[in-house]
């Protein structure tokens, strides 16, 4: 998730206002024992929330968003399965592998914003419920692709209408209590790892026999999951409150309190004010006191993102790189011809342990952050996993140290993205979180778009190199975990110093 992904009104102020529109009187038939009376008459959504706390309404918007995190991991693992294979079928070369996966990575970069104003125009529903039927339609033809254009034009599309899916997240957030949102980033990191996994096995099952078309057609069973349950979906009650539609508004938390067993507040229900909250913009991040820190948290991010998914990419080369080291011990002149080798039940196997690491490596992250701290965190896993790519370059050919290798190398730098979400947010200033939060969103884009060229076209001209690059970059980023100040600091004045609650902010 992304360019302005992260709505000011999900970042833990809450506040009240009797400027805005409130809602009509309620009914006098309503029972009076059924409702809780808030002591000024009126009320937020954010107070509502946090006073129906956790409950069958919020897991099943767990589940619906889920999905969506299913649907993006799935899109972002199939490029390394798919790329490799349309090598083979197609004979494309490694620079068209790479452009294939770039695009998608453009895609979702520039529609950001877009899908970000959408949302507040018409509402998250609806934009959700329109990216789902895009992406499901994109995707549906993309396993009908005849030719390298069509697929390349069709994989940007997907990318940009993935560029929606953290809008569920925001979504998700309005209607989390403050006190169950770090657990809630967890499940969603959960959702993310689940996807990733659902993708391979089912190219375990469909690749070695009827191949990456009907791959990509059952790729979409996530999203087409979540079209189904659309009408159930609820709008973002803050929006209806910005539209003055308190009427909506107040029902839709009328069903949260329903669901969830508990009283419904009596009382007018207020748009938060954010007025007394200072608001920022990209220079304030490079302010002298902020300056260092945001450029620490730009490149941690960047480096996140440029290895995590380079990761992802190199898994599937290392595999058809070893495959043909195999082939050429057993039969060279096979070898000496064959560029192109595709993987088999074996390879998706290993494929499907590296993948599950995620895993393992998100459940060590929240133990290890409890021990040592987020940067310290950052910087002990940047470290491990560049010690396991300095292994690699050593191991590459010998399958029982290489997929060990991988699976810690995966587990940790799944691990470091988590930290980051957690690490973020306490640095910054209520009014210069959401923009901050924002920045680094985008450098990890930028991050994704250039790995393809080091993990799928350099990889294969040296190996050594291309791994030194992704050693490197883990190495700095280390180094510069070390550098952040420690997670309690904070530039807000006491006077406005509130209670920093974790934070809903996630990217793909």
């Amino acid at each position: 998730m992304t360019f302005s992904d992260v709505d000011d009104t999900h970042l833990g102020v809450d506040s009240s206002s009797e400027n805005y529109n409130s809602l009509p009187h309620v009914p006098q038939e309503l029972d009076m024992n059924t409702v809780s009376v808030v002591q000024d008459d009126s009320f937020t959504v954010r107070q509502a929330v946090n006073t129906f706390g956790f409950g069958k309404f919020q897991a099943k918007l767990s589940l619906f968003t889920g999905l969506c995190w299913m649907a993006d991991s799935m899109e972002m693992t199939i490029l390394s399965i798919l790329t490799p294979a349309l090598h083979c079928v197609w004979n494309i070369s490694r620079y068209q592998q790479a452009l294939l996966t770039m695009v998608v990575f453009v895609g979702m970069m520039v529609s950001s914003s877009f899908w970000g104003y959408v949302s507040e125009q018409h509402g998250r529903r609806k934009a959700l419920m329109v990216c789902a039927f895009l992406l499901i339609c994109c995707g549906l033809a993309s396993s009908l692709s005849t030719s390298f254009i069509w697929m390349f034009s069709l994989r940007g599309l997907v990318g940009f209408t993935v560029g929606c899916v953290p809008q569920s997240v925001n979504l998700y957030a309005e209607y989390l209590p403050s006190k169950q949102r770090a657990k809630c980033v967890v499940l969603l990191d959960c959702f993310w790892a689940l996807g990733a996994c659902f993708e391979v096995v089912l190219a375990l099952l469909l690749m070695p026999t009827h191949g990456w078309n009907w791959l990509l057609v059952f790729s979409t069973t996530p999203i087409v999951a979540f079209a189904c349950i659309c009408p159930w979906l609820p709008e973002s009650a803050k929006f209806y409150l910005s539209k003055g539609k308190t009427e909506e508004a107040y029902s839709i938390l009328r069903t949260v309190a329903s669901e969830n067993n508990k009283s419904m507040l009596l009382g007018r229900l207020v748009l938060e004010d954010s007025s007394n909250e200072e608001s920022g913009n990209i220079r304030d991040l490079l302010l002298p006191h902020l300056r260092n820190i945001s450029l620490r948290l730009w490149l941690i991010w960047a480096t996140c993102s440029f290895c995590y998914y380079g990761l992802v990419l190199l898994s599937t080369e290392l595999l058809t790189i070893s495959r043909k080291s195999d082939v050429s011990r057993t039969d060279p002149a096979a070898s000496m011809t064959e560029e192109c080798v595709l993987l088999d039940t074996r390879d998706y196997m290993d494929l499907l342990w590296t993948t599950f690491a995620e895993f393992p490596g998100i459940l060590m992250t929240v133990f290890v952050i409890e021990k040592c701290g987020h940067k310290n965190t950052m910087a002990m896993q940047f470290g491990l996993f560049s010690l396991c790519c300095i292994l690699l370059t050593v191991f590459w050919t010998q399958r029982i140290v290489l997929i060990p290798l991988l699976l810690i190398a995966r587990g940790v730098i799944a691990g470091v993205f988590q930290a980051a979400y957690l690490y973020t947010p306490e640095v910054y200033t209520s009014g210069l979180r959401s923009v901050g939060l924002s920045t680094c969103s985008v450098l990890a884009r930028l991050g994704a778009v250039f790995t393809p060229f080091i993990s799928q076209v350099l990889i294969h001209s040296s190996l050594t190199a291309g791994i030194t690059v992704y050693t490197m970059m883990a190495i700095v980023a280390a180094a510069t975990s070390f550098l952040l100040p420690c997670e309690s600091h904070t530039e807000e004045p006491k006077k406005n110093k509130r209670k920093v609650e974790p934070t809903l902010f996630l990217v793909c």
